[in-house]
């Protein structure tokens, strides 16, 4: 536990922000898994929907400081080289 008024006070912000993190990371994660799920069924069109929305989710949590622009931008690009794969 800490004792200090400025350490405590540090202590409490950085849960809120822990916990705000965690929210916002699970979103993204869960988006993800609905882009990755369209395309294991080689679906194009519900692929690119759900890429949109996973990309929209991404930039957004790099503009709140959860994730750094240049892992966003990976994340981004990673994801649509896959939906780019998409062979049907």
């Amino acid at each position: 536990m800490v004792v200090k008024g400025s350490a405590a006070k540090r202590y409490r912000q950085s849960e809120k922000r822990r916990i705000k993190n965690k929210s916002v990371r699970s979103e993204v994660r869960t988006s993800a898994k609905h882009v990755l799920d369209a395309i294991s069924t080689q679906d194009r069109a519900t692929a690119d929907t759900a890429f949109r929305a996973y990309a929209a989710l991404i930039d957004s949590a790099a503009r709140k400081g959860v994730y750094h622009q240049n892992t966003a931008a990976r994340k981004k690009s990673r994801m649509a080289h896959k939906v780019n794969g998409i062979t049907s």
